[in-house]
């Protein structure tokens, strides 16, 4: 019997007559069930959401923590039901399910799986580092002292909305602390992978959360654009054409690429050789599907040196079955994808002042690669003239990066918009330009990959001040 993947309208499972199936991205027969909602029902559903925070709010936030710990132990290791026909998912079902809708390699998913389980376990320190160190109390009684200080908050919507993409697992992450901070959860999963967000909502319920604060809605874009619109906070995943539309606007907050990067000053360029390693991990790490992967390496000098050296350790990253445990490299779900990919790339090269160093390192094999009906990237490292040029400062869903020369002082003023800078300097002058850089989203200094995470720092935005305003409060 195929498990059937149904919504969930504040908690209550429920089954729309649109039901499709969802096929391995290798072929074969179907591996289950999609019931899709339509944008009608999403903007009737979404009129009343003040039930799902009037369940939270009977908890107090350390019973929510205390939960939320607790969810994270069964998203890892529990049987969770797919939907209410006593289908039930246990771990390597899951690893299996997503495995063959995403592309993704096992041992990625398992690595994802744990770093979700971090997230659950960290909660506590998140949300003590996004509200800076206030008191749980605060939003149990909506006032409280801080420092000495009277402080209030107040709820900026009554569910978060959150759109979410099909490529990584890992995105999950940003909105799991949200039912900590009371605030109920509305969910549009990615087409090949709703099998992540619904895992961790079985978790969460059976945790002891009140499945009121759930709603997941499996949809087409319509169903996309009728949450960003009726939620006032909305998290959305997506490419550049998506999220430009929304950038300016305050209720969506939005996760686009990242084009995150590393530079290395004057001072730390003869050793650059001590760095390899921390710029092989940012580049690759999670296949290099993540906003916080670099897509590009500014060095004052060297380039070329780097560049090859770059080349021919990402080497290693073959194309391997899915269960193979040496497999670090994902496949596409959507091939479309991986050709709009290598189209971009090699439009970007034919236009010049651009080299494939990877090219030269694989005895001219293909970029673009088929095997067992998936299809994959091989990590692509470039050599590039300029920053300005089409694939100089481009992110791209695969382990790849543009390597740029240009002297420190102009690197600042070059780099542009970046989720994650990692600088390998120590010259002082130089990091208080960059810590004072409103550029630069999260910065990494020292020896520290892009890709590295302390709990206590905002990801991408902070999520308490994106979910609650201050407000003024005197009391007799």
């Amino acid at each position: 019997m195929l498990p059937t993947v149904p919504l969930l309208r504040r908690g209550e499972v429920y089954r729309s007559l649109d039901v499709q199936e969802i096929c391995p991205v290798q072929g074969g027969e179907p591996v289950a069930r999609i019931t899709m909602a339509n944008s009608g029902l999403i903007k009737r559903d979404l009129l009343n959401l003040t039930e799902g925070r009037k369940a939270l709010q009977k908890y107090t936030t350390q019973d929510l923590l205390d939960i939320t710990l607790r969810a994270g132990d069964i998203f890892l290791k529990d049987e969770l039901p797919i939907g209410d026909e006593g289908i039930m998912q246990g771990p390597e079902e899951y690893l299996h399910a997503l495995a063959a809708t995403s592309g993704l390699p096992h041992s990625l998913i398992r690595m994802n799986m744990e770093r979700l389980h971090g997230v659950f376990a960290q909660v506590p320190t998140i949300l003590k580092g996004l509200s800076r160190g206030m008191s749980t109390e605060v939003l149990d009684l909506a006032y409280g002292s801080q420092s000495g200080v009277t402080v209030s908050f107040v709820p900026t919507t009554s569910a978060l909305g959150v759109v979410l993409p099909s490529n990584s697992a890992a995105v999950n992450a940003l909105w799991i602390p949200a039912i900590a901070m009371k605030t109920p959860v509305v969910l549009k999963p990615g087409r090949e992978e709703p099998w992540t967000p619904w895992r961790v909502i079985q978790s969460f319920i059976k945790a002891g959360a009140p499945p009121e604060a759930f709603s997941f809605y499996p949809a087409h874009h319509d169903g996309s654009s009728a949450i960003i619109r009726n939620c006032k906070r909305v998290m959305l995943f997506g490419g550049d054409d998506t999220v430009k539309q929304y950038e300016n606007d305050p209720r969506v907050e939005v996760h686009g690429a990242g084009r995150s990067k590393i530079i290395i000053g004057d001072d730390e360029i003869e050793n650059w050789k001590d760095h390899l390693d921390l710029m092989v991990r940012s580049i690759s790490a999670n296949s290099g599907r993540s906003c916080i992967n670099a897509s590009c390496v500014i060095v004052p000098k060297y380039a070329d040196e780097i560049a090859s050296a770059l080349a021919e350790e990402l080497l290693t990253m073959k194309v391997r079955d899915q269960d193979d445990p040496e497999a670090t490299l994902s496949g596409f779900a959507n091939p479309k994808m991986a050709e709009w990919i290598n189209g971009a790339i090699e439009d970007g090269l034919d236009e010049g002042g651009a080299k494939d160093i990877s090219l030269e390192k694989r005895d001219g094999s293909e970029r673009y690669v088929q095997k067992d009906g998936m299809h994959y990237m091989v990590p692509t490292i470039v050599r590039c003239d300029s920053i300005e040029h089409p694939i100089g400062n481009t992110e791209f869903l695969f382990p790849y990066a543009s390597i740029i020369e240009m002297p420190q002082d102009q690197m600042l003023g070059s780099i542009g918009k970046s989720l994650a800078v990692a600088a390998i300097t120590k010259d002082s002058s130089w990091l208080d330009e960059l810590i004072f850089a409103d550029h630069i989203e999260r910065l990494n200094v020292g020896a520290m990959p892009t890709n590295h995470i302390e709990w206590d720092q905002p990801h991408e935005g902070n999520l308490f001040e994106f979910l609650y305003r201050r407000r003024s409060i005197q009391v007799a």
